[in-house]
């Protein structure tokens, strides 16, 4: 039985206002989907680019060199493909060059076929201040259940 592998990047919502999702596939060698199989990635300070023929790439996602690979494995901060349909690319190309959004992973994870996906974001930055105010509602809820909790027992 295989373990599930959903591997998160906690700070995209802390530091972006996520306006819309995509599900895209990645291309991988052999010895970065074993290591992506053994939750050896990290994608915390990671963001999607385009290159110049419109394809788009996940930069700066460390997926940890295979235990058991000889000469043959990755690198392992290389840029890695992601594969989107293209109307879904032309739609991302054209809201990242006029609006000046970002685009952002949220999670990788490996589906029911064994095959590696991650879910990425059209996001706007947030301004100090919505950070703080994430804070406060966060605070705020937290002091809410505890008030609860102790009024019913």
């Amino acid at each position: 039985m295989q373990k599930k592998v959903n591997i998160k990047n906690k700070r995209a919502r802390f530091d972006y206002e996520i306006l819309d999702t995509y599900t895209a596939g990645i291309v991988l060698s052999g010895t970065e989907i074993k290591s992506i199989r053994e939750s050896q990635a990290s994608i915390s300070e990671s963001f999607c680019e385009f290159n110049d023929h419109g394809e788009l790439f996940v930069i700066n996602m460390q997926v940890d060199e295979y235990s058991h690979g000889t000469h043959y494995n990755h690198k392992p901060k290389a840029e890695r493909k992601l594969l989107l349909q293209r109307g879904e690319l032309k739609k991302l190309e054209k809201e990242v060059k006029n609006s000046g959004l970002t685009i952002v992973p949220l999670n990788l994870f490996v589906n029911d076929r064994g095959l590696a996906k991650i879910n990425i974001a059209l996001a706007k930055g947030k301004k100090l201040y919505d950070k703080r105010e994430t804070i406060k509602d966060r605070d705020n809820k937290k002091n809410l259940d505890r008030i609860k909790k102790s009024f019913n027992n």
